[in-house]
C-alpha cells in the first residue's frame, strides 16, 4: 500500500520518515518531490570496470545551468537527504522531467527500509536539456512493509551506501567481487 499525504506527515512527525529540508509545498498527494543538488559526477574513463573503484570526476553546476548530453551517464544527487526507517522507498522522475527525456535512475529506483542518505541519481537524456541545481527531478513514494525487518539497511555490514554525502556515490560494485590474487600466489 502506497502511503498518503496525510499518513506521510504523520509517519515524518513520528520519526519513521525523516525528510530535511521538509517543505510542506512539496508534499503531493501520495509523494514529495525531490530536487536537483548543487553537484554531479561523470565517470573520468570511457570504459568502466565492475571490479574497479572505477574514478569520477565531480563538478558543481553552474548558476547557469549545465547542458547534459545523450550518450553520456551524469551522477546526480538529491537537494533532500532521507530517512526511512519502516517503509520502502521508491525514487521515481517527475512526469515534466520525463517530457523533457530526462531518465533519473537506470535501475536503482527503490531504497530499503533503513535507508539514511541523500539519493544518487543516475541520470540519462534523450536529447541535450540543460538543469539546474534546486529544479524539482523527482518524487519519493512510501510503500508499507509486510511484516517486521529484521536486517535494516542502516544496520547491515553489507551496505556499500552508508556513509552519508550530499555528493554522488560512483559505484562499490567492486565490493561484491572477491579480491583478485596477483600471479604467483596462493
Amino acid at each position: 500500500m502506497i502511503l498518503s499525504d496525510r499518513r506521510i506527515r504523520e509517519e515524518i512527525e513520528r520519526g519513521r520518515i525523516v525528510i530535511r529540508p521538509f517543505r510542506k509545498e512539496c508534499l503531493g498527494s501520495n509523494s514529495y518531490d525531490v530536487h536537483l543538488g548543487p553537484y554531479l559526477a561523470t565517470y573520468s574513463e570511457g570504459a568502466l570496470d565492475a571490479r574497479r573503484d572505477n574514478p569520477v570526476d565531480e563538478f558543481r553546476i553552474p548558476p547557469g545551468g549545465f547542458l547534459l548530453l545523450p550518450g553520456q551517464l551524469y551522477l546526480g544527487v538529491t537537494a533532500e537527504y532521507t530517512e526511512t526507517h519502516a517503509f520502502v522507498p521508491f525514487l521515481e522522475g517527475k512526469s515534466s522531467v520525463g517530457r523533457l527525456g530526462i531518465d533519473i535512475h537506470s535501475t536503482a529506483g527503490k531504497g530499503d527500509v533503513g535507508f539514511c542518505n541523500y539519493w544518487t541519481l543516475e541520470m540519462s537524456v534523450k536529447l541535450p536539456v540543460r538543469i539546474y541545481a534546486g529544479m524539482p527531478i523527482g518524487q519519493l513514494i512510501y510503500f508499507e512493509v509486510s511484516g517486521e525487518v529484521e536486517n535494516p539497511y542502516d544496520r547491515r555490514s553489507s551496505a556499500k551506501y552508508r556513509t552519508v554525502s550530499a555528493h554522488p556515490a560512483r559505484s562499490r560494485m567492486f565490493r561484491n567481487f572477491p579480491p583478485r590474487r596477483r600471479p604467483g600466489r596462493r
